[in-house]
């Protein structure tokens, strides 16, 4: 692991086709008020940022990667945070032209920007759209005011249905986070919150299980016996409740955490899932490139003020740059890979890996009733998605 160890490759050479596709990342460090439970790379600062620098440096970070990458096609950018819906839609519109002159965007490219569900975000989004954005995801977390207050989150149940109602009026595709297996959440409660959030008619719902994640105030509490979550089988209980209410709507799980219409799969985080390269631009973003064939993992400087130090001095703020091993590669298509309902292709893996997945190991979770063979997909069961973790690491161990 080297310091920014990348070399540009050969200027116009095409970069090899990746399978999977090819995104774009980028990442907006700033946040209002840091939320509990999140360990994201997200900064809360009393005076605004320097839009304009920012926007100077994220095309400058822009530029460098492109010649990394060679010419690539972008299939879709995701900008997330932080908070992205602080950015001013001109800082917005100016990094997606530069990121459509480096990697000209798709015809059809999806474009998202994650936003918080305030009146005042909300008043940006006709200007995000003029921008070039056309999906949004909202971080709504909960549609319960007292649990949004024990999040930390800054808007109320009413505030954020409004800016849904905003958000589908400016944009085709919406979609929105929520939190569940809450303290004191039971599935009767959480099935009922499910139905007011399927009720707004948005095409993906992002559903995930409240964890402990280290360094929050959140592992402080749960430390401290302060904060008590739902145990192991009421957490199973608020799974199943997901799974029955999101499928009875039309909404089924394409993905551990993820729930869409038909055809309204979130098309950049299919990228990740599916194993293609992407661009990471921006304070703490990460990036897999093929270089000269070889696939690598960079990641840039996390401080938002000394990745623009960075930037500013050397064109961009990669702090580590990782050639993968055929090994490490074959691991992470199936940690991404196994948690999309279609599961993982087994003969592109064992290209990747040099071998097959031991069929010992496929046949015992088989067995079990956690995966199935079609043809030469390997998929997770609705049995085995509650305990993914370990599927995975009986698989790759």
């Amino acid at each position: 692991m080297t310091k920014a160890a990348i070399k540009p490759g050969t200027a116009g050479a095409a970069a090899p086709a990746a399978a999977g596709g090819f995104a774009v990342y980028v990442h907006w460090p700033f946040c209002l008020a840091k939320c509990p439970y999140c360990d994201f790379n997200s900064h809360v600062r009393h005076a605004p940022p320097d839009q304009a620098r920012f926007l100077a440096a994220f095309r400058r970070e822009i530029g460098h990667m492109r010649a990394l990458s060679g010419p690539q096609r972008a299939e879709s950018v995701f900008f997330g945070g932080g908070t992205p819906s602080l950015m001013a839609p001109e800082t917005v519109g100016g990094i997606l032209d530069a990121i459509d002159e480096a990697w000209p965007l798709a015809g059809d490219a999806e474009v998202t920007l994650e936003a918080n569900p305030t009146s005042v975000e909300a008043t940006r989004f006709a200007g995000y759209r003029a921008a070039g954005v056309n999906r949004v995801s909202l971080g709504v977390q909960a549609l319960d005011d007292a649990d949004l207050k024990g999040l930390g989150r800054m808007h109320s149940v009413a505030e954020a249905l409004a800016a849904v109602a905003v958000a589908r009026a400016a944009f085709d595709r919406v979609s929105f986070d929520l939190i569940y297996a809450r303290p004191g959440q039971t599935p009767d409660a959480w099935a009922a919150e499910l139905a007011r959030a399927l009720a707004e008619g948005c095409e993906h719902l992002s559903l995930y299980q409240l964890t402990i994640e280290p360094g929050t105030p959140f592992e402080r509490l749960y430390g401290a016996g302060k904060l008590i979550l739902p145990d192991d089988e009421a957490s199973r209980a608020l799974w199943d409740v997901t799974q029955e209410v999101t499928a009875a709507a039309g909404l089924p799980a394409y993905e551990v955490s993820n729930h869409a219409r038909a055809g309204a799969q979130a098309r950049h985080n299919l990228v990740y899932w599916r194993y293609g390269t992407y661009a990471g631009i921006g304070p703490g973003a990460h990036g897999r490139l093929l270089l000269d064939g070889a696939r690598r993992a960079t990641l840039t400087e996390r401080a938002p003020e000394a990745w623009l130090a960075c930037v500013e001095a050397a064109g961009h703020g990669i702090v580590e740059d990782t050639a993968l091993t055929a090994a490490e590669q074959a691991d992470e298509m199936l940690l991404m890979g196994l948690r999309l309902r279609e599961g993982v292709d087994l003969s592109r893996h064992a290209g990747l890996a040099g071998r097959p997945l031991d069929d010992g190991r496929i046949a015992a979770l088989q067995a079990d009733g956690l995966v199935v063979r079609a043809g030469d997909r390997l998929q997770v069961t609705a049995e085995g998605f509650p305990v993914l973790n370990a599927v995975i690491a009986a698989l790759a161990g």
